[in-house]
């Protein structure tokens, strides 16, 4: 259905891509794997005519015979959104925030002219309805929905005019298991349905490994390696393939050594948000936290986890005295932070967000982004002592001291996550809160950064609490879990142990629903 041909891609004389040939049937599910920057995005884009300006392609994208990169700009609009359908990777920036979900659902349909007025709305209320979405209204915004109801959104509009091929640019990272689950199974759904191809653009070949009919490995802007799934997987000719497996089950080495001195202290702790506001009055309060209590040991790692809404974000802002609770109390190195956090304690706990690129001020070089939390040291150094500091915070997290004059939009993800860690760890504090440190690294940076942080642990003897829907990530880097479900604690106990024999059905859950490698035996046989 389509086909392409040596397509070799070059932006403003750098190449980009090489010699990329595939073939996807009517029907067919191809995973398309590799690291951030192989080029996978870039061949997406190729599809559908939308480079950036110099770009040069050579090489043939034929759909049903017809050559897309030979197409001018208006017989290419015809074809995106009516033949090429396509998801986005972040659905918060790839839908309209002034414009509701309805009218952007059926702005498809009005653009090439398939319906208008009346008509528009039922076919976007029937999309929707096929998604999923059949209790939303239409009348909503994006930012009313959650994540995975973002997503859902961005599928109803790609699928409104039933096209051939449908592209899903990394369609459930940072998404939590359950909800990824359920995005793959709808696309799974609609392919066995509609009969329409799908472009399964992803790094983590979990994923694509119960999805995809076929895979093709990218690596550097070229395909290394492609094939029936099952194949692929079980033979790994290309050592960068094997790279990539063995990264989506890496395991760092660890020696932990978790002491009996407990730093961090949870007790009952509430945390309760206003209801919504009604014609005259507001609702009854909504429990974001319920009756949460734990411990968390010098160098030891304690895993968080659970579905997006769960309440972890909203236990991270608390435990960092960053919003207020109604019950309980919370104690770090023995002092109460209620309802204040005592000077000098905030020192001692330092977090590192899930996008670093977001948490840095793009117009601050290194130096001054890793310093920034000197402000809570009353003897901060300053001068040729503060860039001593600074040199060797980049130095622990594996960066050269040289970075320093560098911006952040000069490295990659890896780099800059690596960054957001000495700035966490400049302070010498003895916790670190790790919210979904990880989750939007590709498998083998994440493999890396995992290998950092059992070091630095080692090495200082660090505290975590890792809070993460990814949970082969947590296997591999906590001691104890925790499992919250709608604000409460379910589950908790040693990792091994929750996890090969949970006791309570919501953590059965999760477990089903986290994609996995087939064990190396499956792929033998």
């Amino acid at each position: 259905m389509i086909a392409i041909d040596r397509l070799s891609l070059s932006i403003h004389g750098t190449p980009i891509l090489r010699n990329v040939t595939l073939g996807i049937a009517p029907g067919e599910i191809m995973g398309l794997v590799g690291e951030s920057g192989s080029g996978k995005s870039m061949t997406a884009l190729a599809l559908m005519g939308l480079l950036p300006q110099g770009a040069q392609t050579t090489g043939a994208a034929l759909l049903d015979g017809q050559d897309l990169l030979t197409l001018p700009e208006a017989a290419l609009c015809q074809v995106r959104g009516n033949r090429i359908g396509m998801i986005f990777q972040e659905p918060m920036t790839a839908l309209n925030p002034v414009q509701s979900i309805g009218a952007q659902v059926a702005e498809t349909l009005v653009i090439h002219g398939r319906a208008t007025g009346a008509e528009a709305r039922r076919i976007a209320r029937d999309r929707l309805d096929r998604v999923g979405l059949s209790r939303i209204d239409l009348d909503r915004y994006p930012h009313e929905l959650s994540g995975g109801q973002r997503q859902r959104v961005c599928i109803a509009a790609a699928i409104a005019l039933n096209p051939q091929l449908l592209i899903a640019d990394e369609p459930t990272t940072a998404l939590d298991v359950t909800t990824q689950a359920q995005i793959l199974d709808l696309l799974k759904t609609l392919v066995a349905e509609d009969g329409l191809s799908l472009l399964l653009i992803t790094h983590d070949l979990a994923v694509v490994a119960d999805m995809a009919d076929s895979i093709a490995v990218m690596q550097a802007g070229e395909i290394v390696e492609q094939g029936p799934t099952a194949q692929v997987l079980a033979e790994r000719r290309h050592p960068y393939t094997a790279a990539l497996f063995a990264a989506s089950s890496h395991a760092p080495e660890r020696q932990p050594q978790p002491a009996p001195e407990p730093l961090l202290v949870v007790e009952h702790l509430h945390r309760l948000y206003p209801g919504p506001r009604q014609l005259f009055r507001r609702g009854p309060p909504v429990t974001a936290v319920r009756d949460v209590s734990f411990t968390l040991h010098r160098g030891e790692s304690l895993g968080l986890v659970g579905e997006s809404g769960c309440g972890k974000s909203t236990l991270t802002r608390a435990l960092l005295g960053l919003d207020p609770v109604q019950g309980g109390d919370i104690r770090i190195f023995g002092q109460s932070i209620l309802p204040r956090m005592p000077d000098g304690t905030r020192a001692g706990v330092q977090v590192v967000f899930q996008d670093p690129y977001g948490s840095f001020n793009p117009r601050w070089r290194v130096d001054r982004i890793v310093a920034e939390p000197f402000h809570l040291l009353p003897d901060a150094p300053k001068g040729a002592d503060r860039r001593a500091r600074v040199a060797e915070a980049l130095r622990a997290v594996q960066l050269s001291p040289d970075d320093m004059d560098k911006y952040p939009h000069e490295f990659s993800g890896g780099q800059r996550q690596r960054i957001a860690i000495a700035r966490a760890l400049i302070t010498r504090p003895k916790i670190l809160i790790l919210d979904e440190a990880v989750s939007a690294l590709d498998v083998s940076v994440r493999a890396r950064i995992l290998d950092l942080l059992a070091g630095l642990q080692g090495q200082f003897g660090l505290s975590y609490l890792f809070i993460s829907h990814d949970l082969t990530v947590v296997r591999a880097i906590t001691d104890r879990v925790l499992v919250m479900q709608a604000g409460e604690i379910v589950e908790e106990g040693p990792t091994g142990t929750v996890f090969d024999s949970p006791t309570h059905p919501y953590t059965r859950q999760l477990l089903a629903a986290a994609p996995r490698l087939p064990p190396q035996t499956e792929l033998s046989a």
